[in-house]
């Protein structure tokens, strides 16, 4: 999600020797090759932090397929509007990315059921849970990746602080918070730009307060509940926005996922609010020595609430109506079941592997992402029951909190209509 890429065409043109079409946005031949011809494949996805991996991944089919053409375009800012845009003008894309879980419905109508293709040999059931449409039925999508979500720490930093152990309570960590203070290390770093970063942020809070997450949605959505019932979402949450606040980035709103891990990866703040297995190897490019700590967020004074998270919460979409629809599905079976393919996804992109595989990651906060879950378990995915549209208008409203333009009572009015309005509508 790396804010730098947004709005940057990254185009892959598997012919002999060149990359063509890359520029700042799409030409008239993007839009050729998403209806042209039966050997080239449009792929318009979000998640532009995984766009070195998948150039790899489309550099290596090439030795597979040389004649299929694959035009891959990224972009994270306001990617669900550009996408809808695309859908309703016929400038459909081939694969096309959205949330798992609720999106899956929001997009049926244009995904094809993967459940016959080969793939599904290999995808974890976990996943596939993610992918089914409302009725638990189909799988509508593929994954680039599981995921860990969670809090990064510097061990080091911690060290020079004098912080012994993660902090697993509220008040463990504002002694943290105050320790790195003292030693002259500035605590966080939270990357406020991104609207996305609210949703990472407050799954954690709302899966530690109620025991059914998607049951709550539901009622959200219904205007039946309230985050004024749950203290842990109406002042817990905003707590930690606050502590973040004050002790993190000179300027919160100005911070996008590039300076956190700019600002991690240097030394220059010892905790990364937000984020998750994601972000490791560009924070290793800034230091390969870094020690990072993962853990979950210490969101009460239960020590057993402080959970990391793991899922799929994206989904690649397969274009039902594609003419190149053969292609592609040749090109997404590839990669689900190849040996290549298979061990992409540690070796290359370093995610947690979407599909059944033997391979051990190097990634310390996917080793540590399992050690965790195997000692306390994993908190709710709660990003996948609600829509992308209603979380942007969420970290939207946590923006104005954050800016001091909207109090917390106003905040939780607006997220509160927004819920109704957006992804109520979508309720049958």
């Amino acid at each position: 999600m790396k804010k730098k890429l947004v709005s940057v065409l990254l185009c892959v043109a598997m012919v002999a020797t060149m990359l063509v079409g890359c520029g700042g946005k799409s030409d008239d031949s993007d839009k050729e090759a998403s209806g042209g011809g039966g050997n080239e494949i449009y792929m318009f996805i979000s998640q532009p932090e995984y766009a070195d991996a998948i150039n790899e991944l489309i550099d290596e089919y090439k030795n597979v397929e040389p004649d299929v053409t694959i035009n891959y375009e990224t972009t994270q800012n306001d990617y669900p509007t550009l996408l809808k845009a695309k859908l309703n003008s016929g400038d459909a894309p081939d694969i096309f990315s959205s949330t798992a879980g609720k999106e899956i419905e929001v997009y049926k109508e244009y995904s094809l059921d993967l459940s016959d293709q080969p793939l599904m040999e290999t995808m974890l059931p976990a996943v596939q849970d993610t992918m089914k449409d409302a009725n638990g039925e189909g799988t509508y999508g593929i994954a680039i990746k599981g995921n860990f979500f969670g809090l990064l720490y510097n061990k080091d930093l911690f060290e020079q602080a004098g912080i012994d152990k993660a902090p697993e309570t509220v008040e463990e960590l504002t002694n943290a918070v105050k320790k790195l203070k003292d030693a002259g290390i500035t605590p966080f770093t939270g990357g406020f730009a991104e609207w996305w970063v609210f949703k990472h942020l407050f799954q954690h809070y709302a899966g530690a307060a109620v025991e059914d997450y998607q049951s709550f949605v539901a009622a959200m959505e219904s205007g039946e509940d309230s985050l004024n019932n749950y203290p842990l979402m109406k002042d817990n949450f905003f707590d930690f926005v606050d502590l973040v606040k004050e002790n993190g980035d000179a300027k919160p709103l100005e911070a996008d996922l590039s300076a956190e891990v700019a600002a991690f990866g240097s030394g220059k703040a010892a905790i990364m609010a937000g984020q998750g297995a994601w972000v490791e190897a560009d924070v290793l490019k800034i230091n390969p020595d870094l020690k990072i700590g993962f853990t979950g967020y210490p969101v009460s004074d239960d020590p057993e609430d402080a959970k990391v998270i793991t899922g799929a919460d994206q989904a690649l979409r397969i274009n039902k109506d594609s003419k190149n629809k053969d292609a592609v599905l040749d090109f997404i079976n590839w990669w689900y079941t190849s040996d290549y393919g298979i061990s992409w996804f540690t070796d290359v992109a370093g995610v947690v592997p979407p599909v059944e595989t033997t391979a051990e990651s190097d990634f310390e906060v996917i080793k540590q992402g399992n050690e965790l879950v195997a000692e306390k378990g994993s908190g709710a995915l709660g990003v996948i029951y609600s829509t992308d549209s209603f979380h942007t208008a969420f970290g939207e409203a946590m923006q104005a909190y954050v800016e001091g333009s909207a109090s917390k009572e106003d905040t939780i009015s607006t997220i509160e209509t927004k819920w109704v309005e957006i992804d109520g509508s979508t309720t049958e």
